[in-house]
Order: structure tokens, then sequence, then C-alpha cells
């Protein structure tokens, strides 16, 4: 399953236009039984080489609940504070991404959402993005969450959570203030 969700994930970046991909050796699905340190050195060894202003990744409740989901946000939430910990300045922001409401699932898988006090910043999608966007997750013919359902919950907007920030109102560029943080 590990090369066919590669391969979905390599045609979704293609249509999505992204400049740089990294697939890890890691197994679908396993992510739970690895010791965390290999997960967080792969990791970190990334955030080194790119350099990232803003760091984005899953909310605390993985939007879908997956064990990998889980997992993932609470390694990167690690490996951000021990570099920031340890001298690397170019980080800025901790941002995760989210739905800000309830999708029915139709008595499909269970979907989780952050509370709208919880929301920092919301980015509008213009109908060319959301198109993309289909097009991406259509890529995905293993999801079990199908994929007009999360077309239906981002709508015109994409959310995210700010770690340790609060702005109401909530922004509307991850970006925003960065220059000002040392």
């Amino acid at each position: 399953m590990g090369e066919v969700r590669c391969k979905q994930l390599q045609q979704a970046a293609e249509i999505l236009g992204v400049n740089g991909l990294k697939v890890l050796d890691f197994p679908d699905s396993g992510l739970d039984q690895m010791d965390p340190r290999v997960i967080e050195q792969a990791i970190a060894e990334y955030i080194n080489e790119i350099k990232p202003a803003v760091l984005v990744t899953l909310p605390v409740h993985g939007i879908s609940g997956h064990p990998d989901h889980l997992k993932t946000h609470a390694v990167v939430k690690r490996v951000y504070f021990d570099m920031k910990d340890n001298g690397s300045h170019f980080l800025k922001r901790l941002a995760f991404i989210t739905l800000s409401e309830e999708i029915d699932t139709k008595g499909g898988p269970r979907i989780f959402y952050s509370q709208k006090e919880q929301i920092d910043c919301v980015l509008p999608v213009r109908p060319q993005d959301l198109d993309a966007m289909t097009r991406a997750l259509s890529c995905y013919t293993t999801s079990p969450i199908p994929v007009a359902l999360v077309v239906e919950s981002v709508k015109s907007s994409i959310a995210f959570e700010l770690f340790g920030e609060d702005f109401k109102p909530v922004l509307h560029d991850l970006t925003h203030g960065l220059n000002a943080k040392s």
C-alpha cells in the first residue's frame, strides 16, 4: 500500500505544482509502531534543508483520527520546539491545518474539526484552487474519505490553528507579522 500511496502523492503534487517533495521510507499505517526518534530525526533533517518560516502539520486530532496522523502531529510539534530551543531561528510559526466545521460523513469515517475559537487564520480558496484540490484529492483512490466531503468542507477557505498564538479577528495570511518576530 505504501508504494500505491507514494504514487498517488506524486500525482497530486504534480497537479498542485509542488516544487519540492520528499517521501520518507516509513511504513504506511505503521508510524505508531516506530521509534518516534527515528521519525523526529528525518523530519528535523528535512526542516533544516528547506528552512521554512512556517511549519504546517496536522492538528492534535489528526482530522481523521488515524494513528499515523496523530503521531505526525506529536512528532512535528516536538521537532519544532526542539529546533527552536537549539537555535533554529528561521522557524517562526507552527500551524495546524484543520477543518473549521463538522462534516456529515453520511455514516462514513469520523472527521474531526477545530472549534471556532481555536481558528487563528483562514485563507481564501479561489475556484481554481478548489478545482486543483479536487483533482489532486481524486488521485487518492485508496482513501476511505470521499473527495466530495473534503471539497465540501473546504468550500471557500482553509482554516489553521496557530500554536501559542491567538488572533481575533483571524488572520488571512499565514506569514502575517513574522518579520517582527525574532
